[in-house]
């Protein structure tokens, strides 16, 4: 057995065990790496908690954490406790209850930080290692697949109700406390935010990637998320396949419903309408057009193509602020 090595950072990397086989290995790696930087939050202050306990990874060197909304509720802080035995209080930094995200602040000493991946990259089948604090039990570790991608997780704030997108499935045993804990590939970076427990050996986590680092940095940044709102109620459909060689793919997103008054039925949008492109993006799926409905598209013209009874038709909208009574 070989000794230590302590990487540049100050991480301490264990050594090789040649009495583990690879997937121990890879998963006693990943918890050396992960089980300092996450922490079990109870959410509260003083001595009156909410009663809501959870888990948050750090993921700044200077004590920013991530967790999920649904963790932190409505409270504006609570105490933070890692592995190492240190404790702080935490204030809440902001809270996206669409994409159960939220970010707090500990006010304290933390580990460095964890890296975050890209969930993009991720396969069905692939090694994913789960840390959290289930039922209060500090740095607890399960390991398991990616039983899925793409799922689609349903949140809600006030009347407004959306889908995270790319929701990552997973077998890795998850339970109440998992929350918030990080779900991480085999090279210990965090691929995931979990969220839910849907099942036994059905666990949910939202995925880091390209829209989530986008809604994590404006948290931070502004303690919210706004978003443009259009309007529309949509499905998957199949184009043509004159039309679908035209535009060199096979779906679009045919048109459930138009909500009266809304920028797509002041647009011009119907009902049966088939969506090919918004702002000059293609378009396929309802989260493909989520991701485009952040604060930079309120109040600005945004072009639209669909496809009309045989007819290609553009328009253009311009997107509202969506509100909890949206």
């Amino acid at each position: 057995m070989g000794n230590p090595e302590e990487r540049p950072d100050g991480r301490v990397v264990p050594p090789d065990d040649e009495a583990l086989d690879a997937y121990s290995s890879i998963v006693t790696r990943v918890a050396a790496e992960l089980i300092p930087r996450v922490a079990a939050l109870r959410v509260g202050a003083g001595d009156r908690w909410g009663g809501g306990t959870g888990s948050g990874v750090v993921f700044t060197a200077d004590g920013y954490v991530l967790t999920n909304a649904h963790v932190v509720g409505s409270s504006r802080g609570g105490a933070a406790a890692f592995p190492d035995g240190t404790s702080a209080p935490f204030r809440l930094v902001g809270a996206d209850p669409l994409s159960d995200l939220a970010v707090v602040r500990v006010d304290g000493p933390t580990p460095p930080p964890a890296t975050l991946g890209e969930a993009s990259r991720l396969r069905v089948g692939q090694l994913v290692v789960a840390v959290g604090t289930p039922l209060g039990l500090a740095g607890t570790v399960t390991a398991g697949v990616v039983s899925a991608l793409g799922r689609s997780l349903p949140a809600r704030s006030g009347g407004t109700l959306r889908v995270v997108e790319d929701v990552i499935q997973t077998d890795a045993a998850l339970n109440p406390g998992n929350s918030g804990g990080a779900l991480a590939d085999s090279r210990g970076h965090v691929v995931g935010i979990n969220t839910a427990v849907a099942g036994a050996g059905l666990g949910l986590a939202v995925p880091v990637n390209d829209t989530t680092r986008r809604i994590i940095g404006t948290l931070v940044s502004e303690g919210r998320v706004r978003r443009a709102f259009l309007g529309l109620v949509s499905s998957p459909s199949p184009l043509p396949p004159t039309l679908a060689d035209k535009v060199g793919r096979k779906e679009g997103l045919r048109l459930v419903e138009v909500v009266p008054g809304s920028p797509a039925d002041r647009a011009g949008l119907y009902a049966g309408d088939v969506l090919l492109t918004v702002g000059g993006q293609p378009v396929s799926t309802a989260q493909s057009v989520q991701r485009l409905m952040f604060a930079d598209a309120i109040g600005r013209d945004l072009a639209i193509t669909v496809w009309r009874r045989g007819a290609l038709v553009d328009v253009i909208a311009r997107p509202v602020e969506l509100t909890a009574a949206a």
